[in-house]
């Protein structure tokens, strides 16, 4: 049976953070596999382990952190989750996104959601960054599956602009004022924790997906449904099967560390930008 999510749990969760973060949080940002220090940016940080928050999942990837680091960018409140759970690691898909529903009862408006992904698209490299344009669920599942309260907003998600225009268009500004290259693409969500086969990796392209990962896609469902503006940025770590070497984890993390600091002048670029909305 599908673990769920009650609203009781998220309700304690929050008065929780409340109690440790005392300003109203702007922005919200999920930092993917090897791109978690970005949180160490924000001024005035304060750090909440999500070993402390009762029945919050814990992460066991490398990469990820596993905790809420609050703070400031300049004058935009932000908070993070350094490091996000997954579908593989056993937990339902309720519990995957229970970081965006906590942080929709904590009042943040706009989300970022960042990921490490393989390239689908052949004119992709790794170490370029893509804008998602959109995404294709290939996970077999969704987050809204089951017990539905109406705190949480509509049952039945429009998904026509998932990713919002107005964050993507600021984005595509950004990025050209700090001349760093930006593709734009649809981004497919799978389970993993295996690579994609070679076969796949054709049958995303043919399906129209420009990279590929095995995150983001619930939690983009459950911040539209929470009525969040949402931003996606993929980082390409690797190539998809079939078109370069053989893959490894390790290399999602090199590729990550090598483009930290790009990544990360972009998006407190971007926050700043945000905040003068």
């Amino acid at each position: 049976m599908m673990q769920q999510v009650k609203v009781q749990e998220i309700e304690a969760a929050a008065a929780f953070l409340r109690g440790k973060v005392n300003f109203p949080i702007q922005v919200g940002v999920v930092l993917g596999s090897g791109l978690s220090a970005f949180a160490e940016r924000l001024e005035k940080n304060v750090v909440v382990p999500y070993a402390t928050l009762a029945n919050f999942p814990q992460t066991t990837v490398p990469g990820h952190s596993g905790r809420f680091v609050a703070g400031f960018i300049e004058d935009a409140s932000v908070l993070c989750m350094q490091g996000r759970v997954h579908f593989y690691e056993g937990y339902s898909m309720p519990q995957v996104a229970l970081g965006v529903r906590l942080m929709a009862s904590l009042g943040v408006r706009t989300l970022i959601l960042t990921n490490a992904a393989g390239a689908v698209n052949t004119a992709y490299r790794p170490g370029d960054f893509m804008l998602i344009s959109d995404h294709i669920n290939l996970m077999g599942n969704n987050p809204l599956i089951g017990a539905h309260d109406a705190q949480w907003g509509e049952r039945f998600v429009d998904q026509s602009d998932s990713y919002t225009p107005a964050l993507r268009q600021i984005t595509r500004e950004v990025a050209q004022e700090l001349q760093v290259p930006l593709h734009e693409g649809v981004y497919a969500g799978l389970t993993g924790p295996a690579y994609e086969t070679p076969a796949e990796i054709r049958m995303l392209r043919v399906l129209g997906a420009d990279a590929c990962g095995m995150s983001t896609v619930p939690e983009a469902i459950v911040a539209r449904q929470s009525g969040m503006r949402i931003l996606g940025i993929s980082l390409i770590t690797n190539m998809g099967a079939g078109i370069a070497a053989p893959l490894h984890h390790s290399e999602v993390v090199e590729v990550a560390e090598k483009r930290k600091k790009d990544f990360e002048l972009l998006l407190a670029a971007i926050i700043r930008r945000i905040n003068e909305e």
